[in-house]
């Protein structure tokens, strides 16, 4: 299975009223299909419906006690689903850099950063460099600011040492602006 068909699943599983009360009624302890349909005021047959969907995204778990079967949310999977599903490794795939980007751009950032996205090294070409510097925007500075110089080279130091050179290129490229005692930095 695909991330994205894991993720739809996922999703799908958690985006109904009633399968939510479900998770929420396990959330407490295990219960029966019985205990559940009249908890929640619904059909046994309908319970187990909505236990499968909940089954197949990995958040519940049924073991057999006598003649029953008892259902409880599976905390561990979920957890460790929660975890490996909104890893940035695994957003990233959701929308590949293929289909963000232009194929200009596309081939600058494939030269100029390694696979985990660190310079290579400096582009000579103003426009190469413009390409980096929109993308370390858009990477590292998503939220309004203002920031400080320290947190501008904090943002910028997974991409590269030489955070200076990014962090003067965004005011020269009039991406940024600083303020006039050179404190705060404001994306325009």
């Amino acid at each position: 299975m695909s991330t994205d068909e894991i993720l739809l699943t996922f999703f799908k599983s958690l985006a109904d009223a009633n399968r939510l009360r479900i998770v929420g009624l396990l959330a407490h302890r295990p219960h029966t299909v019985e205990e559940l349909a009249e908890v929640v005021g619904l059909k046994a047959s309908t319970i187990s419906h909505h236990l499968s969907k909940l089954s197949k995204a990995g958040l519940v778990a049924a073991t057999v006690q006598g003649h029953y079967h008892l259902y409880a949310l599976d905390t561990d999977a979920l957890e460790e689903r929660a975890r490996a599903l909104l890893s940035t490794d695994e957003l990233r795939e959701l929308a590949p850099l293929d289909d963000a980007v232009d194929p200009y751009e596309r081939k600058v950032l494939t030269t100029f950063l390694d696979a985990d996205g660190r310079m290579k090294a400096h582009p000579m070409k103003r426009k190469k460099f413009e390409v980096l510097l929109r993308h370390a925007l858009r990477t590292y500075f998503v939220d309004e600011g203002p920031w400080d110089e320290k947190e501008i080279n904090r943002r910028l130091k997974p991409m590269t040492d030489d955070v200076a050179s990014i962090r003067r290129g965004f005011i020269d490229h009039r991406l940024m602006s600083r303020d006039r005692h050179g404190k705060e930095y404001r994306r325009l």
